[in-house]
């Protein structure tokens, strides 16, 4: 998932560098190495990562050099950008928690729902950051609240964390304005204004079954107390909190910024226009939470009561804890590069290509098998999307959005050590690989079949 802040190159066929089984057998002994070296041996995945990305390399019967090249490329790919992004929300995230304000958007939410309705919530909240965000980038901002939010309803953070992960990863697999859904509309040649809302009709219910529902049963299964890493600091009271209004204006900016942004390279075609031109630098991820920090400088920092040394301390704080999470993460992207250097998406998607399947089924087959072998949402999208462009003549404008959505609920499916995303969630939530295949993993795929049932189902009326 994190590779969505990257910009979408042309969609490039990648050769398989190997037959077909060798790949297989290639991948998969990459991802039970990391799985042992992780769950047995106790290594630390970072170290666990770039030697399965070697093994994927070698075993496919690529020039060793060639396999740190793609393994470099992927992890700095990565790094430069996730990991500025993940640094600017954790600044944020711990101005928000410091300031009180993390408290009094738990303290409102809290209030105002009962300890059944606290998931639901979440998965609103959820699914509005997630409308406009990138996954890690909401992931990010809503920590905080969610380690809160257990804490004072004295339940699993699984419970409350799985609804809002439901809703954030349910927008990046479904909704346009974000890259996978739009990079599939394009290629298809589908209604955008069709797609999105559709998009957002098969999202609802598929964010209720994967998010609330199924939260209900996984924290009971996986029970992880919220750590106290955002916990505000013994200096900040109620008095001298940021009001909610505050708090929620601070938080949505980045928000609005890029929602501003889609909405304007959607409806405003020229590209000279200078209102989209503003709206294009200030909704660029990084510009948008950038202004964020600075923003949340006044209204987290000084306009509590803090010095300006203090912000600084503050912000520094920020830093430390999240450094192994930036080295796992970057470290998952160079694993997930040197599995689609080796072309085995390639092979799986045209073994799925021969089957003799629906439109819809088989969109989504591609993008599951693609996703699975590559660990990459993005990579399923284009590379599925691609594959689709012949098959979808003649269908009419409602049946070509379902395929894009097809497309993008098999994007999402099963999250698992070649994702970066799946050791963020790891990492965050502060679970073992076990626990994580058993609560993320797990809701990935109930979400993914979900949103397939539902594409399915108004297949039969559109």
């Amino acid at each position: 998932m994190l590779e969505l802040v990257l910009p979408l190159a042309d969609p490039e066929v990648v050769k398989p560098v190997a037959g077909g089984w060798q790949l297989i057998i290639a991948a998969l002994a990459g991802i039970a190495l990391i799985v042992v070296l992780i769950t047995f041996a106790k290594v630390h995945p970072f170290l666990a990562l770039i030697l399965g990305g070697l093994t994927v390399g070698v075993v496919a019967g690529v020039n060793v050099n060639g396999v740190l090249e793609s393994f470099g490329t992927g992890f700095g790919d990565t790094a430069a950008g996730v990991g500025i992004l993940i640094a600017l929300g954790a600044m944020f995230a711990k101005l928000l928690a410091d300031s009180g304000g993390a408290d009094q958007v738990v303290d409102t939410i809290v209030g105002r729902a009962s300890p059944a309705a606290l998931p639901w919530a979440m998965a609103l909240v959820g699914a509005i950051i997630g409308l406009p965000m990138f996954f890690e980038i909401g992931l990010v901002l809503l920590m905080p609240v969610i380690y809160l939010v257990a804490r004072r309803a004295e339940v699993s953070l699984i419970t409350v964390g799985i609804p809002a992960l439901a809703g954030l990863s349910a927008m990046h697999g479904l909704v346009p304005p974000h890259p996978g859904p739009l990079t599939a509309i394009d290629y298809l040649n589908a209604d955008l204004g069709l797609t999105l809302a559709l998009g957002v009709l098969v999202a609802v219910p598929t964010v209720i079954v994967s998010g609330p529902v199924f939260a209900r049963f996984a924290g009971r299964w996986v029970d992880v107390p919220a750590p106290h890493t955002f916990d505000a600091s013994e200096r900040t009271d109620a008095d001298r909190r940021p009001s909610f209004g505050v708090t929620m204006f601070s938080v949505l900016l980045p928000v609005a910024l890029m929602l501003g942004k889609a909405l304007v390279d959607i409806f405003i075609e020229d590209e000279d226009q200078l209102f989209r031109q503003i709206l294009d630098v200030l909704g660029t991820p990084l510009v948008a939470l950038l202004i964020a920090v600075v923003v949340a400088m006044f209204t987290f920092g000084t306009g509590t009561g803090m010095k300006l040394s203090e912000v600084g301390e503050v912000i520094a704080s920020s830093l430390p804890p999240i450094a192994g999470i930036l080295l796992i993460v970057a470290a998952g992207g160079g694993f997930k590069q040197v599995l689609v250097d080796t072309g085995i998406g390639t092979l799986l998607a045209d073994w799925a290509k021969d089957a003799n399947v629906s439109v819809l089924l088989l969109a989504w087959v591609l993008a599951v098998l693609i996703r699975l072998a590559t660990g990459s949402a993005t990579v399923a999208t284009i590379t599925a999307s691609s594959l689709m462009i012949g098959l979808v003549d003649g269908l009419s404008s409602g049946e070509t959005s379902l395929v894009v959505l097809a497309v993008g609920a098999g994007s999402v499916f099963f999250s698992h050590v070649n994702d970066a995303g799946f050791w963020l969630v790891k990492e965050y939530f502060g679970m073992s690989v076990g626990q994580t295949i058993k609560s993320w993993s797990l809701m990935e795929t109930i979400l993914s079949v979900t949103g397939l049932v539902f594409v399915l189902l108004l297949g039969i009326v559109i």
